[in-house]
């Protein structure tokens, strides 16, 4: 089912799966079996390599992808910040680049994206761990899919984040959010998403009237106001719904109507979906401001 490609010292290993499936582990030099884990499973962007996901320092002619998410510098800013847990992030990539598009052309995804995870978690061979399902973009696909194929979110499953990537969110996903919430209290969903609806891109809205995250979030956040109390504070654009901060909607006002859908995650977003909650959540860092992983970019 799957084939492990390399091994280097730094700790990254790659595998594929079923032939159109990339899998690339990043685990920190200082990994301890005696420290707790949280793996993440990052879910890749519509048209992204794992490579330009990661990041790099940016040369004369590179392809600006490498320099809109940096997860790798991201990822090193939180095994600093948490120096007592082991951070693993797992990126997952698919032959054609789309998430959504992969889910189209495999119908029984269903089956095949639980069975992508049961691998993951047993080429890791860790035996005790939380799970943090986690993608930008159309990496949303991916999360709403390994959802959607089990009866109840899997209790190792401790953080869901959605950064502008709940796309495909429909109201039948509620009840499987509430019981997973109230299951534990330490149990955190987080979105981010900014106002799509007003962007005209190449003389046309960019997305349909319910078909961009701004919509979907607030979808979201209106199914779970049924079952949890939201308080809302703002600060400059961002916008934050809180449930006594175990469930938190970011959503960023686009008075510029400009696209700002890459932009979330780079400006700290992905820190924070880390960190929120836990004791360095803003200590360091803030959301939606200059990015503090500059020295960390490789």
């Amino acid at each position: 089912m799957c084939n492990r490609l390399f091994a280097s010292e730094d700790s990254v290993f790659s595998f594929r799966f079923r032939n159109d499936v990339t899998v690339t582990a990043d685990f920190s030099k200082n990994f301890s079996s005696k420290k707790k884990t949280q793996v993440i499973l990052f879910a890749l962007p519509n048209g992204n390599s794992i490579a330009q996901t990661m990041g790099k320092q940016m040369k004369a002619g590179d392809d600006w992808h490498f320099d809109i998410q940096h997860i790798a510098a991201q990822t090193r800013f939180v095994r600093n910040e948490l120096p007592n847990e082991n951070i693993v992030v797992v990126y997952v990539e698919n032959d054609l680049k789309a998430w959504p598009q992969w889910k189209k052309v495999h119908e029984n995804y269903t089956v095949l994206i639980p069975a992508l995870v049961d691998t993951i978690e047993k080429v890791l061979s860790i035996k005790k761990y939380s799970l943090h399902l986690n993608g930008h973009s159309g990496g949303g696909a991916f999360v709403l899919g390994y959802i959607q194929s089990q009866k109840n979110i899997p209790d190792h499953v401790n953080r869901i984040t959605f950064l502008d990537s709940d796309y495909g969110y429909d109201s039948t996903f509620t009840l499987k959010f509430v019981d997973w919430l109230k299951k534990k209290s330490s149990n955190r969903l987080t979105v981010f998403a900014y106002n799509d609806s007003v962007v005209i891109y190449n003389g046309k809205p960019l997305v349909s009237p319910t078909g961009g995250t701004w919509y979907r979030s607030k979808l979201m956040m209106k199914d779970l106001s049924a079952y949890f109390d939201f308080k809302t504070t703002r600060a400059d654009s961002v916008v934050q719904y809180s449930s006594n901060n175990q469930i938190n909607f970011f959503l960023v006002d686009n008075p510029d109507k400009k696209i700002y859908h890459t932009v979330q995650v780079e400006r700290n977003g992905f820190i924070h979906s880390i960190l929120i909650g836990t004791k360095k959540e803003s200590k360091d860092y803030s959301y939606w401001s200059k990015r503090v992983y500059e020295n960390l970019i490789e």
